[in-house]
């Protein structure tokens, strides 16, 4: 990539802030629909959620692959693609006249998206060559996406009330001719430097893994986690484990670079995403038809009550991002480990009746847990690679991601689904299991934070890095100095 001037640099980041603004902000916004959309097009419980798991489903399985062929090919060429895509997607979402033509839709948005989060990391990791920098930029880049799922519900709340739920999705139409524009005006040509070949059977065995899983969990509800649909669809994803873990180590260029995993700062923060987006997916799901539904709200009036969220996004992230530079992530991780438990303890007590402070109160818990979390996770995991490696370190972190908000989204609608048409206490009963669940993500943020942040964590990564330059595969690596926690 050309040497930049700061003015130039500044300007690549907005687009890729953009860029993860309407891709991120596509998972939550459709919650403040869901009622609507239910309503409307005759959905189902199970229809609602694969509304929303097949954009994170595809996000989820794509992302590497997206990620690797940006490497390849050129990280604006698949970028530009990728917007066109999404925006192709929306406008498709929008004139959907059923739940079974949305799903579609959704899907089709997704394969754009998957183009548009790993690889504007990239960008992004590419443009600031200076570690301290490049930590602020990527803190700013992952804060986005914190800050558009919490923003995601309240704009979705003011397009469903005033113009209906189809413009939850032409609203990015707009945005993403801009972006195209703004790619080709301002944002380089980058490609690794060495290329890394397609993976067709590793790309298959991740699909087969991730599908399985999501659709056993969305089903089980309804078919029993006994039926024999079920422990096939689980058999599956078991064999493509094996699979992944038997045939990939033995490719030159895999899909998945297991080798990235003996880096115990990479593989927590993949699993912290994991945990942190499950958690917090889960939360917006129940939450929104909990205001909507059993408290008999509006969409605007629901997505208002989340207005604390994004507003402690907007003041805690950047902050977090300049404290992970500084002194690195394991307080802020700490911090946001904290936060999930306490609030997925606190929410238990939520009922119809309870009063509408206490209710605030607890969701603030929820956005200081999202202020904190997604700068050191980002950071975490591409700081420690040669930067050849960005691509793929950012596509994994990304997956990790969408597979937790797949995952939350799945779990949590099985868990209230069959509640969801008693309403009232039946409903909030059937929340605590929810509650429950995203009080263990949270204290197992925690305990990943203490494991990963030591100096016996570091020294892993630091030979995961060198192994990579030992094997020709990265030029400098992007190991910001250690500093004493």
């Amino acid at each position: 990539m050309p040497d930049l001037s700061q003015r130039r640099r500044f300007l690549v980041l907005a687009i890729c802030c953009a860029s993860i603004v309407v891709v991120v902000m596509d998972i939550s916004i459709v919650n403040a629909a869901l009622p609507a959309i239910r309503r409307d097009l005759h959905a189902s419980e199970s229809g609602l959620q694969w509304t929303v798991d097949a954009y994170t489903l595809v996000l989820a399985s794509f992302l590497v692959l997206a990620g690797s062929t940006a490497d390849r090919v050129g990280r604006r060429r698949i970028f530009q693609v990728g917007l066109a895509a999404f925006g192709l997607g929306s406008l498709l979402c929008g004139l959907a006249p059923s739940i079974g033509w949305l799903i579609a839709a959704r899907a089709l948005q997704a394969i754009g998206g998957t183009m548009l989060n790993p690889v504007a990391m990239a960008i992004t990791a590419n443009t600031f060559p200076e570690p301290a920098e490049r930590a602020r930029a990527i803190g700013v880049f992952g804060s986005m996406s914190g800050l558009s799922l919490a923003l995601g519900p309240i704009l979705g709340g003011v397009l469903v009330d005033g113009f209906g739920w189809r413009f939850v999705f032409w609203v990015n139409v707009p945005i993403v001719v801009a972006a195209i524009v703004c790619t080709t005006l301002f944002v380089p040509e980058s490609r690794a430097a060495r290329a890394r070949r397609f993976d067709p059977v590793g790309q298959t065995l991740v699909i087969l893994v991730l599908g399985s899983v999501v659709y056993a969990i969305i089903e089980s509800k309804g078919l029993g986690w006994s039926s024999p649909v079920i422990l096939g669809l689980l058999a599956v994803a078991a064999l493509g484990v094996l699979g992944i873990l038997g045939y990939e180590p033995r490719r030159a260029d895999p899909l998945l670079e297991l080798r990235l995993f003996r880096s115990v700062p990479f593989s927590a923060a993949i699993l912290m995403a994991l945990f942190a987006l499950c958690g917090f997916s889960a939360f917006l799901f129940v939450t929104t038809q909990y205001l909507q539904d059993v408290r008999d709200m509006s969409a605007l009036t629901a997505g208002l009550c989340l207005l604390p969220v994004g507003l402690l996004v907007v003041v805690l992230s950047p902050r977090t991002g300049r404290l992970v530079g500084a002194r690195g992530p394991k307080l802020p991780l700490l911090v946001s480990g904290a936060a999930l438990a306490l609030g997925g303890a606190a929410s238990i007590r939520l009922g119809p009746a309870t009063p509408l402070p206490a209710v605030l109160a607890t969701y603030l818990l929820f956005g200081i847990f999202l202020g904190t979390v997604n700068p050191p996770i980002t950071n975490t995991a591409v700081s420690a690679m040669p930067r050849s490696m960005a691509g793929v370190a950012g596509s994994l972190a990304s997956t990790g991601r969408q597979t937790g908000t797949t995952l939350g989204v799945a779990i949590a609608g099985t868990i209230v689904g069959p509640a969801l048409a008693r309403g009232g206490t039946a409903y909030t009963n059937a929340e605590h299991g929810v509650w429950w669940l995203i009080f263990g993500l949270g204290a197992g943020i925690l305990i990943l934070a203490l494991l990963s942040t030591g100096r016996r964590a570091m020294d892993t990564a630091a030979r995961a890095a060198t192994l990579f330059e030992e094997m020709g595969q990265g030029a400098e690596p992007q190991t910001a100095p250690l500093r004493r926690r």
